[in-house]
């Protein structure tokens, strides 16, 4: 089965971390995944990653590099790209893919920065007629949204590891102005999936953390619970994994200027409901959403950017389930500003762990993606 990769601070929450593995993770390497001069590579987070053995595949945006002072650096006047990178031994080396078929993530005539093409309704996407095997061994699955504030959400699904993809299919808006999907899923059975989205607040603003489940394979959805109040700023890209038979733990990506922080919420009952259980990063800068791994030996592994100096990339551990986290370990701080981060990452059978995002050093005007390969260490 594939590997996927999203305003109350308590005292005592705070108070409880402490350092739960004896073995520090150590930094394996650091390597690019795609870059290339002029151009923006970025989000891994918004696309997804899976991951068969030592075989990972990510989804990224490729655009034009153009300075927009306190933005991402993406000329918004040029074509955004959402393309693939397959490694096929453990992150150490990767090529570049174009989805099959050409333009299925964006239209036939082409999208920019998420939003459907030109004269295409989000109406006029199809319906799943053919039940998904969530099981299939070569399964991925991805999620993508219309609009940063509201619309309509899709899914799409592969057989053979992302080689071709069927889709898109139109996800259910669940009585909300607007659904906000980036990858984040869990397989419970053959016909049976929790997803994990934001919708638009009441107000229709992003951004506020629900889940929803199918057991039809994708054929309807329903509305399962919202992740914790609307909050005063938002609350969006959660991160989740399985701990239990009916225990979901999330990590999600809040802010409420001027502060931004991950907090993570725990489900007993199979996301119907939710408890914050930790705030593991109280302060990532301006703001930036987790990758949480479940380690073979049990421990959470959160990965994640801070968007402030030193800039960089970092990662906590729990022994607990969520309820408290280590100290941040320092992956790299070598970062050139904000315009870092998004992180999914992926385990290997050798027990490594694999973290994309993408990234820049010193006055490169450029971004890429990056891969961090790092031993996680031990409980």
């Amino acid at each position: 089965m594939p590997t996927t990769g999203i305003v109350c601070v308590i005292a005592g929450v705070l108070g409880a971390m402490t350092a739960v593995a004896d073995g520090d993770p150590k930094v394996d390497r650091h390597l690019a995944v795609y870059r290339e001069k002029g151009r923006f590579g970025g989000w891994p987070a918004n696309h997804g990653i899976w991951s068969w053995g030592d075989e990972i595949l990510v989804g990224f945006s490729r655009g034009w590099y153009k300075d927009l002072g306190n933005s991402h650096h993406i000329d918004r006047e040029k074509p955004e790209e959402f393309l693939l990178a397959r490694s096929r031994d453990g992150g150490r080396s990767w090529s570049i893919e174009t989805p099959n078929p050409p333009g299925i993530f964006t239209g036939a005539s082409g999208m920019r920065h998420g939003k459907m093409p030109e004269g295409v309704r989000p109406e006029s996407l199809a319906e799943l007629t053919e039940p998904i095997d969530f099981t299939h061994p070569d399964l991925a699955f991805t999620v993508r949204m219309e609009d940063a504030n509201r619309g309509v959400s899709r899914f799409l699904y592969s057989y053979d590891r992302g080689k071709t993809w069927r889709g898109p299919y139109r996800l259910p808006l669940f009585d909300q102005p607007g659904i906000l999907a980036r990858t984040d899923y869990i397989v419970n059975g053959k016909r049976d999936c929790t997803l994990l989205l934001a919708a638009s607040k009441s107000n229709g603003k992003e951004g506020r953390p629900l889940a929803v489940r199918t057991t039809d394979g994708g054929l309807t959805w329903r509305f399962l619970s919202f992740i914790g109040p609307e909050p005063t700023g938002y609350a969006i890209m959660p991160s989740s994994v399985k701990v239990g038979p009916h225990s979901i733990v999330t990590t999600v990506r809040r802010k409420d200027p001027p502060r931004s922080w991950i907090d993570a919420y725990r489900s007993d009952d199979d996301g119907s409901s939710w408890s914050l259980v930790s705030t593991p990063e109280p302060d990532t800068g301006e703001g930036n959403p987790p990758s949480l791994l479940r380690l073979a030996d049990g421990r959470l592994c959160l990965v994640y950017a801070i968007r402030k100096a030193p800039f960089g990339i970092y990662a906590r551990m729990s022994t607990d389930e969520g309820k408290t986290w280590s100290p941040a370990y320092t992956l790299r701080d070598d970062g050139g500003g904000r315009d870092i981060g998004y992180v999914r990452a992926v385990q290997l059978p050798d027990g490594k762990v694999v973290a994309i995002y993408y990234y820049h050093e010193g006055p490169d005007p450029s971004r890429y993606i990056a891969c961090t390969i790092f031993d996680p260490g031990r409980p």
